[in-house]
């Protein structure tokens, strides 16, 4: 994709009003899925390298990166947001943001690599100042391609991008599998860590073949500039909040628990990164060409909502039920811990999933500064729980992490609506259903299987991959008779399986034709637009 034309303009690709919708659930589906591949290569890095690694190992590694992805990140979540929701970019303005950025990442690339021995200091781990060094790359090389990969985002190569991630997250695991075969214990991960995005840039710039002009007074850059320092911002003080418990564990019990306690929380993380995480930009691109339409945005936000939080509910009771045995059959004999913690995670998954979507409202209302605001608010809760929380260990953080995202719900949603009037009564009568659905199958399910044990109690990952498809194919039964109960009717589940043809890229595209961007994006609002029942709708 060439982004600009000869005179520097913008000029995405897109045919009419039918076609844009299904593109936009097309991308949607396109990056669900390139996420459910990455997870199914991940799992088959973690099932290989727990038996070539220990859990020292993915501990010095994870002392290293609760630090270097804040700092690589600083394009990711900045820049990214602001390319894909301004009005207008051109050739001009693209390439500013370019160097600003590359430079930053520059400078950010240096200093990480020479705080190395600060934080073996803090570690008490000498080890861990090379490795800081070696992961320090990953700073620079991820800013290369952030104005690529955004420009892609802009036009909707969904596809696209997922195929590039999908590669580059193939290329890292097997450099890291066949490293850590070779008897380089730590070094596979950091080796493999920094080839994850040195081959996610080599397939932005061949995907976007655009070359940055030189830096040049361009009307718009300030504003892009503060937005996006207001988005890095929030993300900042979130990761702050998301690692703190990484940091606490490494601290108060060291890498061996740390090890244990990463697994269980990526486990926990899984389901965000999965749903959340891949519709988070498709979502910011489409809501926010209605923000001067409330009813619009209203509809379309809770549409969206409510079919997050149908699928979402289930996942989440779904994990927590089989987790244990999904740790068994993962990380093989000796990671027994880590599943222990990990039942604590379990009953946060859901509503966590839920949460997040906070923040598609001020980003695409255009109020990063309110939530920067609440990110603040949200480090300080978090971290009163895991204060709260550390005298109990790891289980005792996995348990904070929980009741984090149940007190922060609800207050969340009524801080991002109060500009546009958008109460939290919508969304409770959006999603109680859902959440009633997965209490009521999961503790059915979970009766059951503790009390009549139909799928046996052996340790063997062959028992436990059993019991694991077993008791799944049981909670997704009762959940969807309980969802159908509660609704008295078909429609959520008609409403999923409509979608699901354009998500899995089963419909043909007409042909495209050029549009302009502002039709073009807002058209794509209607990943949601088929009718969806509205409640009573690391």
């Amino acid at each position: 994709m060439r982004p600009f034309d000869q005179q520097g303009t913008f000029h995405p690709v897109a045919g009419g009003h039918d076609e844009l919708r299904r593109l936009a659930v097309r991308g949607a589906g396109a990056s669900v899925t390139a996420q459910g591949i990455a997870l199914g290569v991940q799992m088959v890095a973690t099932v290989v390298l727990a038996r070539l690694l220990t859990p020292m190992d993915f501990g010095i590694v994870a002392m290293v990166t609760t630090f270097s992805l804040l700092v690589m990140n600083f394009g990711l979540n900045g820049f990214t947001e602001a390319v894909v929701q301004t009005e207008e970019i051109n050739r001009a303005l693209a390439s500013n943001l370019f160097w600003i950025n590359l430079g930053v990442s520059l400078l950010l690339t240096i200093a990480f690599a020479g705080a190395g021995s600060l934080l073996a200091w803090f570690y008490g781990d000498q080890r861990v100042t090379m490795v800081s060094i070696g992961v320090s790359l990953t700073i620079f090389i991820t800013g290369a391609s952030v104005l690529h990969l955004a420009l892609l985002k802009r036009a909707m190569e969904f596809p696209a991008i997922a195929v590039n991630n999908i590669v580059a997250r193939g290329v890292s695991v097997a450099v890291s599998i066949i490293l850590a075969w070779m008897g380089w214990g730590y070094w596979a991960l950091v080796v493999g860590t920094v080839a994850l995005p040195l081959s996610t840039t080599a397939g932005a710039f061949f995907l976007c073949p655009w070359a940055p002009g030189l830096p040049r007074r361009a009307a718009g850059t300030g504003k892009l500039v503060r937005y996006a320092i207001d988005v890095y911002g929030h993300f900042t003080v979130n990761y702050f909040a998301r690692n703190m418990d990484n940091v606490l564990v490494g601290w108060r019990f060291g890498a061996g628990p740390l090890g244990f306690y990463k697994k269980a929380y990526d486990l926990f993380a899984l389901s965000s990164n999965q749903l959340v995480s891949p519709l988070a930009v498709v979502a910011v691109a489409a809501l926010s060409r209605l923000k001067d339409d409330a009813l619009q945005y209203r509809k379309y936000f809770l549409r969206s909502l409510a079919l997050l939080a149908f699928v979402g509910m289930g996942v989440g009771a779904d994990l927590c039920l089989v987790g244990k045995d999904l740790i068994r059959v993962v990380l093989g004999p000796g990671w027994e811990e880590a599943g222990q913690i990990f039942v604590y995670f379990g009953p946060g998954i859901g509503v966590m999933l839920l949460y997040y979507t906070h923040g598609w409202i001020h980003l695409s209302i255009g109020t990063a500064n309110r939530w920067l605001r609440w990110g603040l608010i949200e480090f300080g809760v978090t971290a009163l729980l895991f204060i709260l929380g550390l005298p109990w260990g790891p289980v005792g953080i996995a348990m904070a992490w929980t009741a984090s995202f149940w007190v922060l719900m609800l207050p969340s949603f009524w801080y991002a609506g109060k500009p546009i009037g958008f109460g939290i009564g919508p969304v409770v009568e959006t999603i109680w259903r859902y959440i009633a659905a997965s209490v009521l199958a999961g503790s059915a399910s979970a009766w059951l299987v503790w009390h009549s044990h139909p799928f046996g109690t052996g340790d063997a990952i062959g028992d436990a991959l059993a019991r694991m498809t077993g008791v799944s194919v049981l909670f997704s039964a009762l959940y969807l008779a309980a969802v159908v109960g509660l609704f008295r009717s078909l429609e959520p589940v008609q409403q999923l399986v409509k979608l699901l043809p354009d998500m899995l890229l089963l419909r043909r595209s007409r042909a495209r034709a050029p549009v302009a961007a502002g039709i073009r994006a807002g058209a794509a609002v209607r990943m949601a637009g088929e009718k969806v029942p509205e409640a009573g709708g690391r």
